[in-house]
C-alpha cells in the first residue's frame, strides 16, 4: 500500500454538498499551487464538468452508475499507486464492502446536514483508522462559522450549491489545512516527476502558460494560442506534465505523431494514450458512442460504458470508421489518455477538434491539414456547420 502521499476522504450522507465542497477546496489549492488531483471514488460521473459546465450540459452529461466489485478493486488499485496527494469524493451510503475504499486512504473532512449524520461518518472514519481533519455542518443558507479550530476544524459551511457556491471562511480555513498536509516542495516534486518522463524531451504545461502569457495576468491556456504552442515543440517524441485541458493534450500528441506521445496521469504515472483501431462494424464495449453527422464534420460523443475505465481493458479496442472526407469531432467526459488515443486514431481525416464540457457546444480544432480548419479555430457543434 501506497501512503507516500496523503488521501483524504470526503464523507458525508448524501447531498451534504460533498461534491460542492471538493470542487471549491481543489480550485483553492489550485490557486496556490498546491500539487494535488481529486479522484472520484463514487461512480457519479460528476468532475469539475459538473460546477464549470453550464447546468443544461451537466445534466446531460451527468451519468448515474453503480458500485460494483469491479469498480471498488479499480479505485483501490488506483489509489494505491497514487502519485500525488489526493481528494477521494466518495459515496454517501457506502456499504461494508465498499468501505474497502478507506483502507487505502490517510484522512477524512466529514460534512452532513446534522449531529447524526456526522456521527454516523465519523465512527466509519476511526473505524479505518481515518485522521479527521475537519467535521462540518452543511446547511442551505445562513452564514458561515467556525466552532472550534483545533486538532479537528469544526463549524459551520452554508449555501454548497452546485453553480453559485463561494469560497468562505471555513472553506478557506479547510484549504488552509490540506495545503499544510499537501506541502511539497513543488520544485522537487514536478522535478521527481518530469525526471521519471520517458522520453527526453519532457515539456511542463505551467512553464509553456507561463512563456504564452509572459505579458499578461493569464494563467490558463487559450485556443487561440494553439499554433504558438506547437511551435514551442519541436516534432519528436513528447512527454507532457501538468494540469491542461483536454484539447491541449490532443493537439502535442497529434503534432508529434507518429512519434511516441507520453502524459502523467496521477493513478498510473507516465503512459502513453490508449491505442485503438477502426472498424465499419466496431461493437460497444468498454466504451459507448453517439455519431452525429453534420456538414464539414462528425460528431462522436464517447462515453464510459461502465463507472470506471481500465487502462489495460481499453487498449487495442475498435472505434467507429466515420467518413474519410470530413473532419472529426470528439467529445466525453473521459480521462486524457482515452481521449488523446481517439484523436490520433482519427488523424487521418481533414481535421480534429476536441471539445471541452466548460466550453459549451465549442470544439478546438487540434489537428488540421486544410487551411479552411486552422488549429485553434473553433467549431460550433450545433449543427450548422
Amino acid at each position: 500500500m501506497n501512503h507516500s502521499f496523503p488521501a483524504v476522504v470526503i464523507g458525508g450522507p448524501p447531498h451534504s454538498g460533498k461534491s460542492v465542497l471538493t470542487y471549491l477546496l481543489t480550485q483553492q489549492l489550485r490557486d496556490w499551487k498546491v500539487e494535488h488531483y481529486v479522484l472520484r471514488a463514487c461512480p457519479d460521473g460528476e468532475g469539475d464538468w459538473s460546477q464549470e459546465a453550464p447546468p443544461d450540459t451537466v445534466r446531460l452529461l451527468r451519468q448515474k452508475g453503480q458500485f460494483s466489485d469491479r469498480f471498488i478493486d479499480r479505485v483501490c488499485r488506483g489509489l494505491a499507486q497514487r502519485h500525488l496527494p489526493l481528494l477521494v469524493d466518495v459515496g454517501g451510503s457506502p456499504t461494508p464492502d465498499q468501505e474497502r475504499i478507506f483502507d487505502f486512504c490517510t484522512h477524512a473532512i466529514l460534512l452532513a446536514p446534522d449531529a447524526e449524520g456526522l456521527a454516523i461518518w465519523r465512527a466509519r472514519a476511526e473505524r479505518h483508522g481515518l485522521a479527521i481533519i475537519a467535521e462540518l455542518h452543511s446547511t442551505l443558507s445562513g452564514q458561515d462559522a467556525i466552532f472550534a479550530a483545533g486538532a479537528v476544524l469544526r463549524g459551520r459551511i452554508a449555501a454548497l450549491e452546485r453553480h453559485t457556491a463561494e469560497a468562505g471562511d471555513v472553506l478557506v480555513a479547510l484549504a488552509e489545512r490540506l495545503r499544510d498536509l499537501f506541502t511539497y516542495e513543488l520544485a522537487d516534486l514536478r522535478r521527481h516527476h518530469l525526471d521519471a518522463a520517458p522520453t527526453e524531451l519532457a515539456v511542463d504545461i505551467e512553464q509553456v502558460v507561463a512563456w504564452l502569457n509572459a505579458d499578461s495576468a493569464q494563467r490558463r491556456l487559450d485556443p487561440a494560442q494553439l499554433p504558438a504552442a506547437l511551435n514551442y515543440a519541436p516534432k519528436e517524441a513528447l512527454s507532457l506534465y501538468g494540469r491542461g485541458p483536454n484539447w491541449f493534450y490532443a493537439a502535442l500528441a497529434l503534432h508529434v505523431a507518429p512519434h511516441p506521445f507520453f502524459l502523467f496521469d496521477v493513478r498510473l504515472g507516465w503512459t502513453s494514450p490508449a491505442s485503438f483501431s477502426l472498424s465499419p462494424s466496431a461493437q460497444v464495449a468498454h466504451i459507448v458512442w453517439k455519431i452525429t453527422r453534420h456538414r464539414s464534420h462528425t460528431h462522436i460523443e464517447l462515453s464510459p460504458g461502465e463507472p470506471y475505465l481500465d487502462y489495460d481493458e481499453i487498449c487495442g479496442a475498435e472505434l467507429p470508421q466515420l467518413d474519410a472526407g470530413l473532419g472529426v469531432v470528439l467529445s466525453g467526459k473521459l480521462p486524457h489518455w482515452l481521449l488523446v488515443g481517439a484523436a490520433l486514431v482519427y488523424r487521418s481525416h481533414p481535421w480534429v477538434a476536441v471539445m471541452q464540457a466548460q466550453m459549451n457546444d465549442i470544439a478546438v480544432v487540434v489537428f488540421s491539414r486544410t487551411n479552411a480548419w486552422p488549429v485553434g479555430d473553433a467549431v460550433a457543434v450545433d449543427g450548422n456547420s
